[in-house]
């Protein structure tokens, strides 16, 4: 069995469960044909954002033209990459970069 490692990174408002092993960030990509409300319910439903948290990638992949909505191994990501395309949206796994 494969253990992840885990944290919480404790912000003053909210706590976030961050997935150290993971390698791997799911991009979601603007495009002329989906509304924002389309791409804020998506990614509540499939990544389990937040209203909030929805709508500032949202406004993010609007105005940078794409953005890694969310962080994990390929494994974990690749099911939601596939629910986010089959909605018409563009999404695709990369693996982070080190630095």
């Amino acid at each position: 069995m494969n253990q992840t490692k885990t944290h919480i990174a404790e912000d003053s408002d909210t706590e976030l469960l961050i997935d150290n092993d993971s390698g791997c960030q799911l991009v979601v990509w603007n495009d002329e044909v989906n509304s924002f409300e389309w791409v804020i319910a998506t990614l509540v439903e499939v990544c389990g954002h937040s209203t909030e948290q929805a709508e500032q990638c949202a406004m993010i992949i609007h105005t940078k033209g794409k953005y890694g909505v969310k962080d994990g191994s390929y494994d974990y990501l690749k099911p939601m990459c596939d629910a986010i395309t089959d909605r018409g949206i563009g999404a695709t796994v990369e693996e982070l970069s080190e630095h």
